[in-house]
């Protein structure tokens, strides 16, 4: 049997010093947004040093299967024990993966890393939403959230050329390290300044629901990434994924305190938005995954050149924010949403006219369009869950919300990566694709690469087919963006 907690009563503690609060929310976003694109930039260089081209995608999977199954644990763990315990302790084992990854010397090392990155990023993320829910009023989220996002989109600007710097110029480990030292100071302003008032609470947590979804999603995964799996593997792999899958579902139904509340997600509301945010999530990691080794393997450029084409999506979901926010004040959510959700979907599109012989801007106008799209979509989707539930619920919904971008990000990047891997395979025949792997594998891979237009033409070929799931998914998000069930003046009363 459970109690109920009593709402935390942040914004009215009078210990609670919140602008420094808001420092430190501030600075988990910059670590985990620069995270999220640092990597993209470098790992040519890194797989090519670690050798492994086959779990090029598992490095992102990882991380993002880690973060989408714990943030749902972490926001329960929230709502029990409050913010800040869970805060330091994610933001713990966050910098204790990211130490360790630099020091990684094979590809398994990096991925059994990556995997402990993603857990504490399960709990920072999350959390500096669900905090600015309880520091400030609804009428003043807006402009936190507006400023919070500027600092995620800052912090991702910074990431890709980071990325590309430091592979040129130092070893690849700091792209890791550089989370430390503002890891520490982090914690240091938590631990300090955050103070919480809770009521005494039991809770049972669904560790078993976690357990049994990342089964089952970890064996469909590897189905997808595995190439060459004897039809008894297959079988097996495919028979545990189904069995665990369904075990979930039974185990979520009755659980007191599931992982993913039946409750919650019957709203078509936060349903609605999980979907798009899902669909969203897909596109985002295919972009951030594969658009840096088009402009780098395919169109011959620099990394740091690369990670500029995917700094202009950061720029357009920054711009996006401001501007989403007058509009809703202006014609409302709905319209506002219906307006600019198409965004993703042709800033999607503009990928298939790439090129060997493109300009990197028209790479970077597609990346711009799909920020559009995104700002649009997150800044939405987490004020209208967030506003349809109680305080005491707020954790979970927006440990929701972040859940179905993750999941859709770690899906995404196994699911482009599969079909980037088919499309070698297809349009390379054995002895191509063998010898494309292989220069994909070495640290100077990419510049041999330059000089023969028959393996460039492979991979040309074969990205194209990635980019054209990363429409399909694009085109999903912004349809079910134009579902969600808002009262046409919603946002003018509310932003």
């Amino acid at each position: 049997m459970t109690n109920t907690a009593e709402p935390l009563p942040l914004a009215t503690a009078s210990r609670t010093k919140r602008p420094v609060v808001f420092v430190g929310i501030m600075l988990a976003t910059f670590m985990t947004a620069m995270e999220a694109t640092i990597i993209a930039t470098a790992m040519p260089r890194i797989v090519g040093e670690l050798s492994g081209f086959e779990y090029y995608t598992w490095v992102f999977s990882a991380y993002l299967l880690a973060q989408c199954t714990m943030t749902l644990i972490f926001g329960k763990l929230s709502d029990i024990f409050g913010r800040k315990p869970v805060m330091i302790s994610g933001i713990s084992v966050f910098l204790l993966g990211s130490l360790l990854a630099g020091f990684s010397t094979s590809m398994g090392m990096l991925i059994g890393f990556r995997l402990l990155q993603g857990i504490g990023a399960g709990a920072m993320q999350p959390m500096t939403l669900t905090l600015i829910g309880d520091l400030y009023t609804q009428a003043e989220r807006p402009k936190a959230q507006s400023i919070i996002s500027t600092v995620w989109a800052g912090a991702a600007v910074f990431g890709p050329v980071a990325g590309g710097v430091i592979v040129d110029y130092v070893s690849w480990g700091w792209v890791f390290w550089i989370n430390i030292p503002i890891g520490l100071l982090t914690i240091g302003l938590f631990a300090t300044c955050l103070h919480e008032q809770l009521s005494p609470l039991r809770a049972k947590i669904d560790y078993a629901g976690a357990v049994l979804f990342a089964i089952s999603i970890v064996c469909f995964l590897f189905i997808l990434t595995a190439a060459g799996l004897d039809t008894l593997t297959f079988v097996g792999l495919a028979a545990i994924s189904i069995f665990t899958a369904i075990l979930f579902v039974f185990q979520e139904l009755r659980a007191p305190e599931p992982m993913i509340s039946i409750a919650l997600w019957k709203s078509r509301l936060v349903a609605t938005s999980n979907a798009a945010s899902f669909m969203g999530g897909m596109a985002l990691v295919g972009l951030t995954t594969f658009l840096p080794l088009y402009v780098q393997g395919v169109m011959n450029h620099s990394p740091f050149i690369a990670g500029a084409t995917l700094t202009s999506m950061i720029v357009g979901w920054t711009m996006a924010l401001p501007i989403t926010g007058r509009f809703f004040k202006i014609i409302g959510i709905r319209k506002t949403l219906r307006i600019g959700s198409p965004a993703l979907p042709l800033g999607a599109a503009i990928l298939l006219l790439l090129t060997p012989e493109s300009s990197p801007f028209l790479a970077a106008a597609g990346s711009f369009a799909m920020g559009i799209g995104m700002g649009l979509l997150s800044l939405t989707s987490i004020l209208l869950v967030q506003a349809s539930v109680e305080q005491s619920m707020r954790g979970s919904a927006t440990s929701s919300i972040l859940f179905s971008r993750s999941f859709g990000n770690a899906l995404g990047a196994t699911v482009m990566g599969a079909i980037l891997t088919l499309g070698i395979t297809h349009f390379g025949g054995s002895d191509q694709a063998d010898t494309l792997l292989h220069l994909l594998n070495k640290p100077t891979g990419l510049a041999v690469l330059a000089h023969d237009l028959n393996l460039r033409a492979v991979l040309d070929a074969a990205l194209h087919w990635s980019f054209w799931g990363i429409v399909a998914v694009a085109a999903l998000s912004a349809a079910a963006s134009w579902l969600l069930p808002i009262a046409p003046d919603a946002g003018r009363r509310t932003v």
